[in-house]
């Protein structure tokens, strides 16, 4: 709860130091704030309880999450360096919005009741719509903004179709009293078909914002359209906070129902496994790549909650803060090396700008190869372990046919992971040498420093679970 009072109110603070002339005090108060919600979070450690009239659940699992959060937004904002280049650019307003849009990702990983649920994807999603087509200048990005407007306006309407079908079912929003009922109907087998119809349409609601297969055809546009930095914000905190709805409602309401819903997420699940590992291997936009990188990532997230065991929500905090880590990472040597060549006044985001990078700056390199190596699941990063994880639990359910084909995209992946360690390792040179700000070298540290961590001693965070 804390944390969501706390953005709120920063949100609007940032908005009035918009006021000031220079816009250097924006981006050291903003993680200044975020931080300060970071720590508010952890205030409820240990000490579960509701509020907001029973709509908002907080607990362990939903505070971890919501520092997973908390972080990634730090690490991403961290590396806009204030938008100072751009004198186009609003940063009062940016980050504004994206304390906003916090305030709606916390809502989804601790709602208790389906009202709450809408109301924090509603904040979520307006939000990324606004910041995706944010450079008006760019045609590229006001395409982007008005695909992405359009399908998710689409599928907002589906969940909300869904949500008030649950509601003709049980009687209540809440998902406690959801479960109840479910459970009612289980043992004097009646099937309500208002129940199967709603449980599908808000699934398909909820799959479309995570970008799960046959739901993500937004997303290479989307992604490619965006800056940069709003991309990354996108690939991690969205969909972090969409795990973490679909996995709540789904292990809190209709869990003795598994056998209705287990079929249709294990479908999405390799849909999103074979499309996006397939179809990212021809990818020449290191942008693109990632793109379907994150509909990849989606489909092994989705084998946790097809596990549903008694440890798949550790997998899922575990999978969400190691691909977090490495996304911001990827991302951040992106903005750094694109911004150093032009194609038709837009940063060249091609993989072949990557051409010579250990070269050009060793760090950048270095921190390149890391975030692949994980994203890639390679021993000794935090992507192995998570991906270890997400398959023991599909394992724990007797999935091992979809075992097979996660390790076989799994291979498939690391033959375009390695594209960009190629390029940055074995291509000659097409460019000057980097340069970065100490402070920009520590952001990335971090988040590289993180995956050696967790790919060495994973323990250390799931035992806090």
């Amino acid at each position: 709860m804390y944390p969501i009072l706390v953005l709120s109110i920063t949100g609007i603070i940032t908005l009035f130091l918009g006021f000031l002339k220079s816009k250097k005090v924006l981006l050291p108060a903003t993680l200044f704030f975020v931080t300060l919600a970071f720590f508010a979070n952890l205030y409820d450690w240990n000490k579960p309880g509701l509020y907001f009239n029973n709509m908002l659940q907080v607990n362990n699992f939903t505070i971890l999450l919501s520092a997973v959060i908390l972080l990634s937004a730090f690490l991403i904002i961290a590396l806009t360096k204030g938008f100072i280049d751009d004198e186009h650019a609003q940063p009062a307003e940016y980050f504004a919005i994206l304390q906003f849009s916090l305030v709606g990702a916390i809502m989804m990983t601790g709602f208790q009741n389906l009202i709450m649920l809408f109301i924090g994807v509603e904040i979520l999603s307006v939000s990324m719509y606004v910041l995706t087509g944010s450079d008006k200048r760019n045609l590229r990005g006001n395409e982007a903004a008005l695909k992405y407007f359009l399908m998710g306006s689409f599928a907002t309407g589906i969940m909300l179709f869904g949500i008030a079908m649950l509601y003709g079912a049980n009687y209540s929003f809440n998902i406690d009293a959801a479960r109840t009922v479910v459970t009612q109907m289980v043992s004097t087998q009646h099937s309500s078909v208002y129940l199967y119809v709603g449980v599908t349409f808000l699934l398909i609601g909820l799959l479309f914002k995570v970008s799960a297969a046959p739901f993500h055809f937004w997303t290479p546009d989307v992604y490619e359209g965006a800056p940069t930095i709003f991309t990354t914000f996108m690939s991690t905190i969205v969909k972090t906070a969409g795990f973490a709805a679909i996995y709540r409602i789904l292990e809190v309401s209709f869990s003795p129902i598994y056998s209705f819903w287990w079929v249709m997420v294990i479908i999405m699940t390799v849909l999103s496994l074979i499309i996006s590992n397939v179809t990212a291997v021809s990818q020449g936009s290191f942008k693109r790549m990632l793109a379907f990188s994150s509909v990849s990532h989606a489909g092994y997230m989705l084998m946790a909650v097809v596990g549903l065991s008694n440890k798949s929500d550790d997998s899922i905090v575990f999978y969400s803060l190691a691909y977090s880590l490495a996304t911001i990472s990827a991302f951040g040597v992106l903005m750094a090396v694109s911004k150093e060549k032009l194609v038709d006044g837009r940063p060249d985001e091609s993989i072949a700008v990557l051409n010579g990078l250990s070269k050009r700056n060793p760090f950048l390199a270095f921190i390149l190869a890391i975030s692949m190596l994980s994203l890639a699941g390679i021993p000794l990063t935090a992507g192995f372990w998570g991906k270890f994880y997400v398959f023991s639990d599909a394992a724990f359910r007797g999935h091992i046919w979809l075992l097979v084909v996660a390790i076989l995209m799994s291979a498939v992946g690391i033959y375009y992971y390695f594209k960009p360690i190629i390029a940055a390792y074995m291509r000659e040179s097409e460019g000057e040498a980097i340069s970065l700000t100490p402070f920009y070298k520590i952001i990335l540290g971090i988040t590289t420093f993180g995956s050696i961590l967790l790919g060495l001693f994973p323990d250390l965070l799931r035992s806090l679970m």
